[in-house]
């Protein structure tokens, strides 16, 4: 495993090479970059979160009777599993994740920026976004209660609206854990990932082996493991993609086909486990596969991505793609209010002809609902951005480092290690919190909220919010996501 993770930097006709063995396409029009970027990277993120939104729009079944809505998966048609060793992107999702911290943190340290600024500015960016979804889901199940609206549907919707909020809260761990991760691995290499795999294995075989709630240690391997991966891409030492795509299908293929685990890589509705919930080897085994695959094919994307009309989509979608993420499920539960509640209109059987002829009109009444959601809170996608007089450093900002913003005044000195990691885990376990109850009536969600608004206030002094002056300045060349 080490030796097939470690091979040298990608040096294709169709990439330059940059610092540290980074990779970008040459023919990739210069406005499409950012400082220290990797358009690939950035891609994979897009393509990532927009299969998520679509699956999630497209696998609900829904009918509606006696005051109950009653939901169920249309991959539980047969053999309809198969698709989800492709649509279940999340692997991609924290490979790209894990590429992007490396390539930030090595940006920051260069700047003469310290870690524990680094991961504050980490947690403002994933965090930050959730406030406004907590503002407006926490009262809502109430007043749609008070207006009248029956329970069981509203109380779902609620649990459902904070429940994606699951991938921010291991992501935040993985974030915090970056620092001593990128030393391993630049120590290791591909012993780390291999080691975290091993690790899930042996995970699984207890957990089938009586004891249940050791499963949930895979939590943080699987998720670690394909996180490190990104690290081993960002140093130019990740090759044998065909290995890796062969070999982690065949795997996965074995895995299901002789051993505990269930065909699904999504959980599924009745069925006796899942391989997300928690993650299992299986998982593992796909994302092995699906990382494998994507660096084969990643020439032929880049030059996809080098035509404009690609390009604006990129543009466009990138500042916007946490708000996509948090929102969407809001935009399923307005047109699945209106459709299925109000009208009392049922989801047709999954694959038959009245599915397929129905789903564009239904996805294009979700577009209508979200893209307002969309123009509404996409503002929050940038957290406000704070300068610390010691460094001269600042926290939050957009993707590509800069911050357009200049400050009004010079704060305190910036957080160390004690205020940067009691944010995080403050904002973790709010995450967390919410992951597990949703915004359903109740004291907690307001629990979870508080802690997440805490731990930013930890990396965010109130008296030293910068405030927005458009036109004026010119990005700080020190600042940080």
């Amino acid at each position: 495993m080490p030796a097939l993770l470690e091979r040298p930097p990608i040096t294709a006709p169709e990439a330059e090479v940059t610092g540290g063995g980074v990779t970008r396409p040459a023919s990739a029009p210069a406005r499409h970059r950012g400082p220290g970027r990797d358009l690939f990277i950035d891609l994979l993120r897009l393509f990532g979160i927009a299969v998520v939104v679509l699956e999630h729009w497209s696998i609900p079944v829904l009918s509606y009777a006696q005051g109950r809505i009653t939901t169920g998966n249309a991959f539980t048609t047969p053999g309809a599993f198969a698709i989800t060793w492709i649509t279940q992107v999340m692997p991609l999702v924290f490979f790209a994740g894990g590429a992007a911290n490396a390539i930030s943190h090595r940006s920051h340290l260069a700047r003469g920026g310290g870690e524990p600024l680094w991961l504050a500015g980490r947690v403002r960016r994933l965090a930050w976004p959730v406030l406004p979804l907590a503002v407006v889901w926490i009262p809502l199940p109430h007043l749609l209660l008070a207006l009248g609206l029956p329970e069981q549907p509203v109380q779902t919707a609620a649990r459902l609206a904070g429940q994606l909020l699951w991938f921010l809260a291991i992501y935040l761990l993985a974030v915090a854990l970056t620092p001593v991760l990128l030393r391993l691995g630049e120590r290791y290499g591909g012993r780390v990932p291999a080691a975290l795999a091993a690790g899930a294995v042996v995970v699984d075989v207890v957990r089938f082996n009586g004891l249940e709630a050791a499963g949930f240690l895979n939590v943080g391997l699987v998720w670690l493991a394909v996180h490190q991966l990104g690290f081993l891409y960002a140093g130019g030492r990740l090759g044998g993609y065909r290995l890796m795509a062969a070999g982690g299908f065949a795997a996965a293929v074995a895995l299901v086909a002789f051993g505990p685990y269930p065909g699904s890589m999504i959980g599924m509705p009745g069925a006796a486990m899942s391989n997300m919930a928690p993650p299992t080897a299986a998982l593992l085994a796909v994302a092995f596969g699906q990382i494998g695959l994507a660096m084969i094919l990643r020439p032929a994307i880049l030059r996809l991505a080098a035509r404009p009309a690609v390009g604006r989509i990129v543009t466009w979608a990138g500042p916007r793609m946490m708000t996509v993420y948090l929102w969407h499920m809001s935009a399923l539960f307005v047109v699945a209010g209106v459709a299925v509640v109000g009208l009392g209109i049922a989801t047709p059987a999954p694959g038959g002809a009245a599915w397929l002829a129905g789903w564009p009109i239904w996805l294009a009444a979700l577009v209508l609902v979200v893209r307002p959601l969309i123009r509404l809170f996409a503002r929050f996608e940038e957290p406000p951005a704070t300068s610390y007089g010691t460094t001269g450093r600042t926290v939050g900002g957009r993707p590509d480092g800069t911050t357009g913003r200049t400050p009004d005044r010079v704060p305190d000195r910036a957080p160390g290690w004690a205020r940067a990691l009691s944010s995080a885990a403050l904002a973790g376990a709010g995450l967390l919190t919410l992951t597990i109850t949703g915004f359903a009536t109740g004291v907690t969600p307001m629990l979870g909220s508080a802690a997440i608004v805490t731990g930013l206030a930890l990396v965010t002094p109130v008296g030293n919010r910068n405030r927005s002056r458009r036109g004026a300045a010119q990005p700080s060349a020190s600042s940080q996501t």
